[in-house]
């Protein structure tokens, strides 16, 4: 595998890393922009999960649309709309304006997630295609410990009384601070050469045997001309491709994989935990500080563990790690709702005296009162404080109130975060950059990914909501329910592409 290979996939994929900073520094926005605009559950979902909702739009059309005018050029649109994103979310002024400004981010990561894998599927050979598209994933990750790591010195700086950050600045620096890494990405796309399975498709067959030339060699750059081309003679390409196409008889099993592997990334949640993650880490009493300390322990167990991904895909093979990953997420998801149905919560007279910003006498109603459950605690505190004085307190509160195996809760959600990371996270994506024919690739993995961002919305929508009306326990329940049934679907309905080129896997599995 050339070096030159490996860098066109890794630039690639850096909308990979917009997406995952994009997604981490949120968990830490909120911390200070929720209380600022006083959002409510509702409120707090909706700037969270928007640009999940713009993504599901940009999926639905910008496979179709990178068919017919090129993967390169959506490429280029999408880090542009990444850095004004970061620009509009920085100087952000209402509720409104925030959503609005993410949802510009989203229609950018909704093309980005589905483009990259399929551009680097497509310059890549049958040996290394699961190193590569796994790329996408290590900078979705990347992205994620930038952002925690971020958000922790931000953070800090600003907890340490320093004169120029503030509660109502330093959120900005947090979501302003994407636009370096947006216009890094724009300027390098512009010397990625063009996909030259889309550029046969296009039937510019002199351009496409100058690029394989300059990626791969001539002898290996011969050897995937010769597949492309049989592969042309046998099937039209270049054909319109109608919605309705994905449904026939032809195509419905791997349209069943994609769609149940599309879904299951998701609704076990994933997102929940890394776009709430500082506040999944205060449920834990763990403090302010220390969650955003955790933040960056789990990114950088996410970092690890996609790197395991990419050195065992290609070897160990795509079935394997999913089904190994999804039961070990399954576990540990259980293990968390096992950590926080053992809490309790109590508030001495001590304890009520020492908080800094909050009148004691709001709370000495409830000294000594010792709760089974958070919601009833969260529910007591919200009604004396206020909503806004308790989420600006939270972390404080919890801090003093929780009686918790806060390591039980933390190994649980490492666990989960570090079986994701090999498994759901980076195979789904070498999966769907496999799996479908050229003529109707770009068309399927759109509304696979318009699926999979839709389950991303509701999950982070619904998420804050579940915290505050199920419970910690319930909701970790939930998920790792699921989870333990999307084992047994997978078991069933699974097949493996490890070795197999392209039109391999078209012939084998597209009767």
């Amino acid at each position: 595998m050339s070096k030159k290979l490996t860098l066109i996939a890794f630039v690639v994929s850096l909308g990979g890393f917009l997406f995952g900073f994009d997604a981490g520094i949120i968990s830490g926005v909120m911390s200070y922009a929720g209380p600022e605009f006083d959002l409510n559950d509702m409120q707090s979902g909706w700037v969270v999960s928007s640009p999940s909702f713009a993504a599901m739009i940009a999926m639905l059309f910008s496979g179709r649309l990178s068919d017919l005018i090129g993967r390169k050029k959506i490429l280029i649109v999408v880090a542009f709309l990444y850095a004004l994103s970061a620009l509009l979310s920085a100087d952000a002024n209402s509720y409104e304006m925030l959503y609005i400004a993410r949802m510009i981010g989203g229609l950018a990561f909704g093309a980005a997630l589905i483009l990259a894998p399929t551009y680097i599927a497509e310059i890549s050979t049958a040996e290394n295609r699961g190193k590569l598209v796994s790329i996408q994933q290590l900078n979705i990750v990347l992205g994620f410990f930038a952002a925690f790591l971020s958000n922790y010195y931000l953070n800090k700086y600003n907890s340490d009384g320093a004169s120029f950050f503030t509660d109502e600045n330093v959120w900005r620096w947090m979501l302003g601070l994407e636009l370096i890494p947006a216009v890094l990405y724009f300027s390098l796309l512009f010397f990625v050469p063009k996909s030259p399975r889309w550029l046969y498709a296009q039937n510019k067959i002199t351009e496409a045997k100058r690029v394989l030339n300059q990626i791969h060699g001539n002898e290996i750059a011969a050897q995937e001309l010769q597949s492309i081309e049989q592969n042309l003679k046998e099937k039209s390409v270049t054909s319109k491709v109608h919605l309705k196409e994905l449904l026939q008889p032809a195509l419905r099993y791997i349209m069943m994989i994609g769609l149940t592997i599309g879904v299951l990334q998701q609704v076990t949640g994933i997102n929940a935990v890394y776009f709430y993650a500082t506040s999944i880490f205060k449920q834990t009493g763990i403090g302010t500080d220390a969650s955003f300390s955790s933040g960056v322990l789990l990114s950088s167990v996410t970092v690890v563990f996609t790197f395991v991904a990419i050195f065992l895909i290609d070897r160990m093979g795509r079935r394997p790690l999913l089904l190994v990953g999804i039961s070990g997420i399954a576990l540990s998801l259980l293990l968390c709702a096992y950590g926080f149905n053992q809490a309790s919560y109590e508030l001495t007279s001590a304890e009520i005296a020492a908080f800094e910003n909050i009148e004691s006498d709001q709370l000495t109603p409830f000294e000594n009162k010792l709760y089974d459950n958070d919601l009833d605690f969260k529910n007591d505190m919200k009604t004396a404080l206020g909503t806004q004085v308790y989420a600006k307190n939270e972390g404080a509160i919890l801090e003093a109130a929780t009686n918790i195996n806060a390591t039980l809760v933390l190994i649980g959600i490492l666990g989960f975060i570090a079986c994701f990371a090999f498994s759901l996270g980076p195979v789904m994506w070498v999966l769907l950059s496999e799996l479908y024919p050229l003529k109707y690739r770009g068309l399927a993995i759109g509304v696979i990914g318009f699926v999979n961002s839709f389950a991303s919305w509701c999950v982070q929508q619904v998420f804050p909501w579940e915290l505050s009306n199920l419970g910690n326990a319930m909701s970790f329940l939930i998920f790792g329910t699921i989870a333990l049934l999307g084992f047994f679907i997978l078991l069933k309905i699974l097949p493996e592409t490890k070795g197999k080129s392209l039109e391999q896997i078209e012939s084998e599995f597209v009767k």
